[in-house]
């Protein structure tokens, strides 16, 4: 598995557990019989078939606007990746952007109740 396989969940706009569900859903390569709850999200990110990497940006402000939220957050990652049988890491991006990831996070399916995500400059070194 590459860095560039990576799954980017974008945070930005995110600020409590309902966006931050939502935006996993957008994302992520969950069922679609996904619960849509703190536990829900734990055993399907362990129960994956394939190793995955998950990078996180723009979780800042979430963190700020929901400590709470996003302590809760940290953890079902954290257990995630203790119980994944296929292998599981969670990235958080510490500034800049990923490059590619406004192909990967700028639609805006069907049924989802957060806003697309804002366009996104060019990459550093593009």
């Amino acid at each position: 598995m590459r860095l560039d396989d990576a799954h980017v969940l974008d945070l930005h706009g995110v600020t409590d557990k309902a966006a931050f569900i939502n935006r996993c859903v957008r994302a992520l390569p969950l069922p679609v019989w996904f619960g849509r709850n703190w536990d829900a999200l734990a055993d399907c990110l362990a129960d994956m078939r394939e190793p995955m990497a998950i990078v996180v940006t723009h979780w800042q402000a979430y963190a700020e606007a929901d400590p709470d939220g996003w302590s809760t957050a940290q953890e079902v990652f954290s257990a995630a990746a203790r119980a994944s049988s296929a292998g599981l890491t969670v990235l958080l991006s510490l500034g800049g952007e990923i490059a590619g990831s406004e192909d990967r996070t700028s639609a805006h399916p069907q049924g989802s109740d957060d806003p697309p995500a804002p366009p996104h400059g060019p990459a550093v070194g593009q």
